[in-house]
Formats: C-alpha cells, sequence, structure tokens
C-alpha cells in the first residue's frame, strides 16, 4: 500500500485530478444522541453544515461524516434505507497513530453507548479493531506499522 502525501490529490491514471475530499452520508435514528455520542469520541461538528436535519462531523481536513436524520437521508436516495442494526451497509475504516489509540477510541465508543462487534485483530504488520455506532454503523479503527504505509521509492 502506498501512501499520499497530505495535500496530494494527484489521480491514479496520468495526473488526472481526483476528489479532494469526501462526505460519508449516514441515516441516524437520533441526531442529537449521535452528535453527543460522536463528540464523546472527541470528535467536532462544522455548524455551517449542522441543523436539525444533519450534523457535519468533521474526521479530519478532507473527510467529513454527514450525520443525516433518517427523513433527510431519504430525500437522497429512491432505495429503502439499510437497518445497520441488521445489515451491513458499508465498513468504516478510519487509521489510527498508535495500537493504544485504537483501543482508546474503541473503549469510548462503548462507553458512550456504543459496542464492539469482533474481538481486536493483531496481523502483525496492522492492528485493528472497531465498534458499532449508536445505528450499527459499523467503524474499523486501524493501526498499521509505519513502515508498511511509507512511499516505495527506486533506488
Amino acid at each position: 500500500m502506498m501512501s499520499r502525501k497530505q495535500g496530494d490529490h494527484s489521480g491514479i491514471q496520468g495526473g488526472d485530478t481526483m476528489a479532494a475530499q469526501i462526505f460519508v452520508n449516514l441515516p441516524v435514528k437520533d441526531l442529537q444522541r449521535s452528535i453527543a455520542f460522536f463528540r464523546s469520541l472527541g470528535y467536532d461538528f462544522d455548524p455551517k453544515f449542522t441543523d436539525e436535519s444533519a450534523a457535519c462531523m468533521i474526521v479530519s481536513g478532507d473527510i467529513y461524516v454527514m450525520l443525516l436524520t433518517v427523513e433527510m437521508f431519504r430525500t437522497f436516495t429512491p432505495n429503502d434505507i439499510c437497518d445497520a442494526t441488521k445489515y451491513t451497509e458499508v465498513l468504516l475504516s478510519l487509521s489510527c497513530e498508535s495500537r493504544q489509540g485504537v483501543d482508546d477510541l474503541v473503549r469510548k465508543a462503548v462507553a458512550a453507548g456504543g459496542r464492539t462487534h469482533n474481538e481486536a485483530k493483531d496481523y502483525g504488520f496492522m492492528y485493528t479493531h472497531g465498534y458499532q455506532d449508536l445505528d450499527g454503523h459499523i467503524w474499523e479503527i486501524v493501526y498499521m506499522l509505519p513502515e508498511t504505509t511509507e512511499e516505495k521509492t527506486d533506488s
């Protein structure tokens, strides 16, 4: 796996520009409760994109999660909305700076009302653990040894 330098938004093919930001949209049953849950994990929200039907959670400078009430989420899709407590719609994976950071974030999530869905896994080069948020969305937290993510160069 190759890492990209922060701010490098060059595409895979011929330097084409790819999207510089990602907005993940998730339906939530109780927006205020979800905001409180994610705040307890250390996330902040952009007030410019937060109201009674949506909240913009800041994951990093280029990654945002839009927590949308079920009613608001319905306006964006003609399909039925998945009940994430019964079906898996997506696995959200976020990197962490250390193994301890992985464990700390999962512990905070459980203390705030989330739950784990599996045991921590140590693959040697990668350590993972995860939690399900209040609506059942799965968040995998990953720490990879630095040498596995460093950009390879030809010598």
